[in-house]
């Protein structure tokens, strides 16, 4: 999603203004935060920021927009493939594991997100939709026979989602020379244990 731009104090625009925040909500917690606390960070009176903002739950929306949007085009992307469901599922845990490379402060806030305002509710909910999507690409690599019988599908989406999930306590942009083949490796790691070997 493209945050609009308006126009504001030099220096300062939407963009940069939300990525201080998300980085602020991340340390500190999004309820811990206050908007006292950005304009520190910023250094920047509290009126410059609702120049570009109406609320600190309006920054909160963009970024949990912005993790949410990127990994429901990965999913509309995955049910426009003619290839059966197994290569769709990979296809959402490889593009899913790009999306928090790509976007991980903002998905990393979406994953500490509790409920507690209607904005988090929302994203709530846009994320069961997703898990379902990723549910039912799980059924149905099963009925094709793809992946072993005794696992449910329900608890293979949770496994697969915890373990990309699980990415954003330790990976770190620039840190890992093998950031590149992140996204094989998850792949590798987990479908080699889901396939159904044809020896």
């Amino acid at each position: 999603m493209t945050v609009p731009r308006r126009r504001g104090r030099p220096g300062y625009d939407l963009e940069s203004l939300l990525a201080v925040a998300v980085e602020v909500f991340n340390e500190r917690g999004y309820d811990g935060t206050s908007m006292e606390d950005l304009s520190r960070r910023l250094g920047i009176a509290k009126s410059a920021i609702y120049h570009h903002v109406a609320s600190k739950e309006e920054l909160l929306r963009l970024s949990l927009d912005r993790a949410l949007d990127a990994l429901f085009a990965v999913a509309g992307r995955a049910r426009a493939l003619r290839v059966p469901a197994i290569e769709r599922l990979e296809y959402v845990v490889r593009g899913s594991v790009e999306v928090l490379q790509n976007q991980l402060p903002h998905v990393t806030l979406l994953l500490r997100v509790r409920g507690n305002t209607d904005v988090e509710r929302a994203a709530l909910e846009r994320r069961r939709r997703f898990d379902r999507y990723v549910a039912e690409l799980v059924r149905q690599a099963e009925k094709d026979g793809e992946i072993r019988p005794d696992l449910s599908p329900a608890v293979t989406a949770r496994l697969l989602f915890g373990l990309v999930n699980s990415l954003v306590e330790w990976y770190r942009p620039g840190q890992d020379g093998s950031a590149a083949s992140l996204p094989d490796l998850v792949c590798r790691f987990a479908f080699d244990g889901l396939r159904i070997r044809r020896d």
